[in-house]
């Protein structure tokens, strides 16, 4: 088999990449652009502060689900196909979710929006592969990769925008004309071969059964205050014993919903570590800075998302870099600088304190930004170098499945770490507060102030928990910058490709 299975004319080709680029920008903006118009669609949704977070939750939940069973239903209805019906659904849920005027009406809506935009990315990436001649993989595969990585930072920026300018539903209603011109767009794909073969509905069962409970223990682990919570040990157990069984049934089954040949592939198997650390501190970056910026130091919505625009500039810009060096440096080599580079400028976010001004945040940024598409774009290209034609979108399932889990499991820990060591660092702040550093507490001194005196204490305390918050984000950052460097050495598990030639798929 050739290894390119679908070659197109220059134009059709133009035609299909670009709806699938457009298809693969809208899905993941849409995994944080909501998160800004949550406050707006509480008031709007009568929903609690709690409750308001399912719309988050259950987006996030449908994809995991639904993520792994892309390759089964691309091989008995055709990649094309399937892809059509997932950029048309995801419109139609779109529009649902714009329409909302119930809490549960807009989690309905956002479960199918994560259903059917968990079929758009796998399949997006391996049709890149499949339509996209061999001297070209490399170019295309960086900008299909910028796309993926660039939208999660653009979403609160471009959230932002929209909630300000016009009202939390046109976030949704955005998707509508893009998503017609890219399903009209994706008929210049090419039909592909179907393999019929049987549904390994135990096996989809346990991983849902263990994907889902794990979404849910990281989604609501810091408001039950975690293991203290009966349901957050009850999640926890089921998640071990689904997998456990699961592995047992991979390893046994006929037909397994994760191909063996896939699970035995080297490079495939070597990249997941590193590109869920890499997913991890990406989403954990976004979701962390944000807050940071706009709580502690003052930041209005639309000027965080002006300040953290530079990491996405650097993103890019790695990306191009890595693919003109791909073809004269060692593809591995190129993945260990970038995380040498995401752990630096984690390092540097370290350093961050309430006096500062953007320029830190924005040289940090540029410098992780620089990271991950040195790091992404690489190590995408490698994890496929190896893989047969006919398990790409398995592939790209498991390999998009595990950078969506990185970015939950970063975020969640990174919220349960500030929880607590937000409550630690005010104890330690608070041991140096006495009547010997401050005067004016001295017994009596601040019933004489009467008002001004409490007002005092206030000013006081509201400054402690600036101080903890800001030590409990920098805390966040040390243990990412940790992950970062842990993943090196593992990069060198993955077989190298020669020199002079960009890694490319291969046929059976």
């Amino acid at each position: 088999m050739a290894e390119t299975i679908h070659p197109l004319p220059p134009g059709r080709r133009f035609l299909a990449t670009s709806s699938t680029m457009m298809a693969t920008l809208m899905v993941v903006i849409d995994t944080t652009i909501a998160n800004v118009a949550l406050p707006h669609m509480q008031a709007t949704l009568g929903a609690t502060s709690e409750t308001v977070a399912w719309v988050l939750t259950s987006y996030i939940l449908a994809t995991a689900v639904a993520m792994p069973v892309t390759g089964w239903l691309a091989a008995q209805v055709g990649r094309r196909s399937l892809f059509t019906v997932g950029v048309a659904g995801f419109t139609v849920a779109s529009v649902v979710c714009g329409f909302a005027n119930s809490l549960a009406m807009m989690v309905i809506a956002r479960l199918l929006q994560g259903i059917f935009g968990a079929f758009i990315m796998p399949l997006s990436q391996a049709v890149i592969y499949d339509i996209t001649p061999p001297e070209k993989i490399v170019g295309a595969i960086t900008l299909w990769g910028i796309a993926v990585m660039v939208g999660p930072i653009m979403g609160p920026f471009v959230g932002g925008y929209i909630t300000e300018t016009l009202d939390w539903r046109w976030v949704f209603f955005i998707n509508v004309p893009i998503g017609i011109l890219t399903a009209i767009g994706l008929a210049a794909l090419p039909h592909s071969v179907r393999e019929r073969r049987p549904f390994d509905f135990i096996g989809f069962a346990l991983l849902a059964l263990a994907l889902g409970s794990l979404q849910l223990m990281l989604d609501r682990g810091t408001h039950l205050d975690w293991f203290d919570s009966t349901e957050i040990i009850v999640e926890a157990g089921v998640v071990v014993g689904a997998l456990w069984m699961f592995s047992i049934h991979i390893a046994t089954a006929k037909h397994p919903i994760l191909p063996i040949p896939l699970l035995r592939d080297r490079n495939m198997m070597a990249a997941l570590v590193p590109g869920l650390v890499v997913g991890g501190v990406t989403m954990a970056g976004a979701a962390l800075i944000s807050p940071m910026l706009q709580i502690l130091l003052s930041y209005p919505v639309y000027d965080a998302g002006l300040v953290l625009m530079p990491r996405g500039v650097g993103t890019m810009a790695g990306m191009i870099i890595a693919g003109r060096l791909l073809r004269h440096v060692d593809g591995r080599a190129l993945v260990a600088i970038g995380l040498f580079l995401l752990a630096w400028s984690l390092h540097m976010m370290t350093g961050f304190n309430l006096e500062m001004g953007s320029r830190p945040i924005i040289v940090s940024g540029v410098v992780q930004g620089v990271g991950i598409g040195l790091s992404m774009m690489p190590m995408n290209i490698l994890a496929f170098s190896t893989l047969p034609v006919n398990l790409r979108t398995d592939g790209a399932s498991l390999y998009s499945l595990t950078r969506n889990i990185g970015g939950s499991i970063s975020i969640s820990v990174g919220t349960a770490l500030i929880a607590s060591n937000v409550q630690r660092s005010h104890a330690d702040l608070g041991t140096n507060i006495t009547a010997i550093t401050m005067p004016f507490l001295q017994s009596g001194m601040i019933e004489q102030l009467g008002m001004e005196g409490r007002a005092l204490l206030s000013l006081l305390d509201a400054e402690i928990n600036r101080q903890a918050m800001m030590i409990a984000f920098i805390n966040d950052f040390w243990v990412l910058m940790w992950a970062s460097v842990v993943a090196i050495p593992l990069v060198m598990l993955m077989r190298p490709a020669k020199a002079g030639k960009a890694p490319i798929p291969v046929g059976e």
